[in-house]
């Protein structure tokens, strides 16, 4: 399977959103840095997170944990953002990669893209008037077209 990292996310729907979606297709969640929104049993159920208990999620404060993270698997990082040139169909996609996305209000941080330069992707959009997709929406566009690359899904 894939995995889905997500940097700092802010809004809990779109997190509860991705949860349920890493729950349906068994794919582990990762949450990486300050949340904006709590993960107790409490807050959780209170935002309607009905899938939480249903996903393999981790937690890592850095960045520099999740690649570790990844690093111990043999898994490879790509990143998603509006600023990217490369178009996430292209992504060469293997069992165990992950895939992350950014916050909501901000993406992903510059020095982030510029280290995974080659490896950051975007979801190409016909109107300019449009700066990004809502993030479960892109999440579920990205990781179903790397299952239906590596699976037939």
């Amino acid at each position: 399977m894939l995995q889905v990292a997500l940097w700092e996310p802010e809004i809990p729907p779109n997190t509860g959103n991705i949860a349920r979606l890493c729950a349906a297709t068994g794919c582990p969640l990762h949450l990486v840095g300050r949340l904006g929104f709590r993960i107790d049993e409490k807050s959780v159920r209170r935002a309607g997170l009905d899938y939480w208990d249903s996903v393999e999620l981790h937690q890592h404060a850095t960045l520099a944990e999740l690649e570790e993270k990844l690093k111990q698997q043999n898994a490879r990082l790509f990143c998603l953002s509006a600023r990217a040139k490369n178009t996430y169909t292209k992504i060469p996609y293997k069992p165990g990669d992950c895939l992350l996305f950014g916050a909501e209000t901000r993406g992903l941080p510059p020095e982030v893209l510029d280290r995974y330069a080659l490896q950051s992707y975007t979801i190409p959009m016909a109107s300019e008037k449009v700066r990004s997709l809502n993030l479960a929406t892109a999440t579920g566009i990205v990781l179903y077209e790397g299952l239906r690359q590596l699976h037939g899904w």
